[in-house]
């Protein structure tokens, strides 16, 4: 594979387990050189691709909610409540998120039915 390609999106969860994903190998797209080791990503990559989208959609719009809820064209609060589940998850913390708004999200195609139904108790 050319080093200079993406194969996507940094998963950031074991796609057999749902474990954490470490980083083993960084290979340079420039000269080729390789490091390996057992890294761990910074604490946005390893958020879900949701969480990532979230953090990256606040920063983009410099910390204005208001943008946010405008880019994703949701209510404030739906928009409220997906930050904060954004942030507790960067935390580590379980997110404990409205059914309403795991519901939106489902119907919106941001989550699957498994996410939807391990949000819904509790997991």
């Amino acid at each position: 594979m050319d080093p200079a390609m993406s194969d996507g999106p940094l998963p950031s969860r074991c796609p057999s387990c749902g474990s954490r994903l470490r980083v083993s190998r960084l290979l340079c797209a420039s000269c080729g050189t390789e490091v390996s080791g057992g890294y761990d990503m910074c604490p946005v990559c390893s958020l879900s691709e949701s969480g990532r989208r979230m953090i990256g959609l606040f920063l983009e719009s410099r910390g204005n909610l208001k943008e946010v809820q405008r880019q994703l064209g949701v209510s404030y609060p739906t928009a409220r409540q997906r930050m904060e589940a954004a942030f507790r998850e960067l935390l580590g913390r379980a997110s404990m998120e409205e059914p309403s708004v795991v519901l939106e999200r489902l119907r919106n195609g941001e989550i699957d039915v498994d996410t939807a139904g391990r949000l819904l108790s509790g997991e």
